[in-house]
């Protein structure tokens, strides 16, 4: 049958309009999380696309391009090209229309993502992504696992506190942002303190410049990246050959670059898992169909949206989500 992307390239997809959806979410620190969904329709049918640019800015005069037309999916992507579908950040923008449009196309055509692919969609294990209050989680659900970003506070004793808990699955060092996002320092010192405290889990998006990676030496098979890839090329321009990739669909703009990707992971023996962008719409539940169809079992930081719209409380969904097995993406 050829690669994943060959196995929906060509699914027709007939498109008769187009609309906007504004979310907006105000969170307890002051910033509001803007998205957007791209709405197309056709046939009947409604499909889905978020764009999850983090500027609300962005959001602001939102193009609304003239896509009315019969398509094979991957002539639709190639249409996108030559349309204006600027603002935001390029990649989430080129997202939203795409997974919009496989959205649309896999309702015209009654198929579920796992048929699409070839699949079998199975129960989504799932992670949930904090900063702080750890124990607060526990204490009401004691089988969550979690996914925690460094903290510049951090030193010996607060990482091996954490790492008592047995509840983190990955340590994210968000080595390749860069504002608030950067809290972290790119010290061997400091690198060292996160290997040995938490041996068990993904390192993500370590710096490996700087005495960085000599200090992380043993921890390689714990290694994963997120943030510097968006596309097949960036992940041959890694300096080492990653056992870890963190999946953010939206990062990568395309459908066919995103399961190229996924390709070429699964032929080398990467090892794969969901990542969020704080979606508030389709995009989240579009994340949880990807883990349930190409890597179930992973630590996928793909939690349901409630866990982002409030502390510990009764009656959140555990983990694992049941398999994505319903018509559209």
């Amino acid at each position: 049958m050829g690669g994943l992307w060959e196995r929906v390239a060509e699914l027709p997809v007939e498109i008769e309009g187009l609309a906007l959806e504004r979310r907006e979410l105000a969170l307890a620190s002051g910033w509001t999380r803007v998205t957007t969904t791209v709405v197309l329709h056709g046939g009947g049918e409604v499909g889905e696309g978020e764009d999850v640019t983090y500027d609300p800015a962005g959001h602001d005069a939102f193009p609304h391009p003239d896509l009315v037309g019969s398509y094979r999916f991957w002539l639709y992507s190639r249409q996108l090209d030559g349309t204006a579908i600027g603002g935001g950040d390029r990649d989430h923008r080129r997202w939203a229309f795409e997974s919009a449009a496989l959205d649309l196309a896999l309702r015209q055509s009654g198929r579920s993502l796992a048929a699409a692919l070839g699949r079998e969609a199975q129960p989504v294990r799932f992670v949930v992504s904090t900063r702080r209050g750890i124990e607060e989680w526990l204490s009401v659900y004691p089988d969550l696992r979690f996914k925690i970003d460094a903290e510049r506070a951090w030193d010996g004793p607060a990482m091996t506190r954490l790492a008592a808990t047995g509840a983190i699955g990955t340590v994210d060092l968000k080595a390749y942002y860069e504002g608030d996002f950067a809290d972290f320092p790119r010290e061997p010192g400091r690198y060292r303190l996160v290997a040995a405290a938490f041996p068990d889990a993904l390192i993500e998006d370590a710096w490996l410049e700087d005495g960085c990676r000599e200090a992380l030496a043993g921890a390689e098979p714990t290694l994963s990246f997120d943030a510097p890839i968006h596309s097949l090329a960036d992940l041959e321009a890694l300096p080492l050959e990653p056992r870890w990739l963190n999946v953010k669909p939206s990062r990568f703009g395309r459908v066919q670059e995103l399961l190229e990707v996924i390709d070429v992971c699964e032929r080398r023996g990467v090892s794969m898992y969901g990542g969020g962008q704080f979606e508030l719409g389709p995009g989240r539940r579009q994340i949880q169909t990807l883990a349930s169809v190409l890597y179930p079992a992973a630590p996928n930081d793909v939690a349901p949206s409630v866990y982002n719209e409030g502390g510990p409380r009764p009656g959140l969904p555990q983990s694992p989500l049941p398999a994505q097995e319903h018509v559209g993406f």
